[in-house]
């Protein structure tokens, strides 16, 4: 039961890595203090995806989008509950382990291929491709941590025990359908366990077995999984979505001078192949996301979704590198300062749609220019003055004119 008595209200987290995880804690921030009536830990229904799962599993466990933000973005507080970066890029041992032991058979196969089956060169070294590993990273480290994150006191690593719907979602490997950990059936697996399975991308992450099937990543399936939310009757479901495409050459307005005066990639493809693979997977994930959200409204139309998201006109997010800690510091700041002017600019059609579910949305709040998420250092001055104020406001309502005339388009 949320906040609000009659309403029910859900939250969606879609993946997208550390950068997603560090998108989603600095927005979920400004959500949190924004809006007046509802608790992010006391949610109707929670459903997470990859870098999500583990918010959600968080926050379905009564830890706060500010907690998440102290362990994950400041690597403070108790030792079970701070999640270091290197968790994601710990080797994956085993993998290499099990696969090099296969090697000296696969040899001896593609030998015998090769000489007396006279089969192609190609067609004997294609057997070798078996010894390769499934993923570069382990995944048994971040599991691990989770779990004692999950085991303290107040917490549980049990679906069957956490007070709040929660649902965290990977893939079937073998079948390419989607694992709805936490629903009927699905809740005996540990919800560290789900959180690794979900979290797995191929090629990084090597699949997490459970109950003799192989599951990863469940953003291959959808991006969202918000029909989890909306088969469970809900009145409002709010999402976030972390990965959009760049806009290359159109820099949003709540850029960063540093991302004005540094953006590199004028043209995408000079990006070479790390930015070109990144902007065409961010398309394809967005493009599902967009077609989905029009079949809910077409599927559930009593239900109201709302969705934040990055601007796709801003570097600052596309052009992260997520495992550095200052820049992750920056990140999160950046999430909720941008999450902070969305919601400005899109006050007039936002508080009525949030007022129908009892969410009020908390105008000092929203126009103290001095909240920050993570605290200044010294040497750091924030600016100040009646025409930085007045040219922040001219932004905001430059952005909603914008939303208004491409609606009416």
């Amino acid at each position: 039961m949320t906040t609000t008595d009659s309403k029910r209200i859900g939250l969606a987290l879609a993946g997208g890595g550390p950068l997603g995880a560090i998108y989603e804690i600095g927005a979920l921030c400004a959500l949190d203090e924004s809006f007046v009536g509802v608790d992010f830990t006391r949610l109707d229904g929670y459903v997470g995806v990859s870098a999500g799962g583990f918010i959600a599993a968080g926050l379905a466990n009564g830890i706060t989008p500010r907690q998440l933000c102290t362990s994950f973005i400041l690597n403070q507080g108790p030792d079970d509950d701070v999640i270091h970066p290197g968790l994601f890029v710990q080797p994956a041992w085993r993998e290499y382990a099990r696969r090099l032991a296969m090697l000296p058979a696969l040899v001896a196969h593609a030998a015998w291929d090769y000489a007396f089956e006279r089969r192609s060169l190609l067609t004997a070294l294609e057997r070798l491709g078996r010894a390769l590993p499934a993923g570069l990273f382990g995944h048994e480290a971040l599991e691990r941590q989770v779990a004692r994150m999950l085991s303290a006191p107040g917490r549980s690593n049990d679906f069957r025990q956490v007070a709040r719907p929660l649902v965290i979602v990977a893939t079937d490997l073998d079948s390419g359908q989607s694992a709805p950990f936490g629903r009927p059936g699905w809740e005996h697996v540990p919800i560290s366990r789900a959180v690794a399975a979900s979290a797995a991308l191929p090629g990084l992450f090597p699949p997490v077995p459970i109950d003799g099937r192989c599951y990863v990543d469940g953003a291959l399936k959808k991006t969202l999984h918000t029909r989890v939310l909306l088969d469970l009757d809900m009145d409002l479901v709010l999402c976030l979505n972390p990965l959009v495409p760049f806009e290359s050459g159109h820099l949003g307005r709540h850029a960063t001078p540093t991302a004005r005066a540094g953006q590199r990639i004028p043209r995408l493809a000079d990006g070479g192949l790390p930015v070109v693979l990144s902007q065409t997977f961010r398309t394809l994930i967005h493009s599902r996301l967009e077609l989905g959200m029009r079949g809910y409204e077409q599927t559930h139309p009593d239900t109201e979704i709302v969705l934040f998201e990055p601007d796709q006109r801003d570097p600052e997010m596309f052009l992260a590198n997520t495992f550095g800690y200052s820049q992750r510091r920056a990140m999160a700041e950046h999430a909720y300062q941008q999450t902070r002017a969305d919601l400005r600019a899109r006050r007039e059609t936002l508080a009525p749609r949030l007022a129908a579910h009892g969410i009020r949305l908390d105008d000092a709040a929203l126009d103290d220019e001095t909240r920050r998420l993570i605290p200044l250092k010294r040497r750091e001055r924030p600016a100040r003055g009646a025409t930085a104020k007045a040219m922040r406001r001219l932004d905001e309502v430059l952005d909603e004119l914008e939303r208004r005339l491409a609606a009416a388009r």
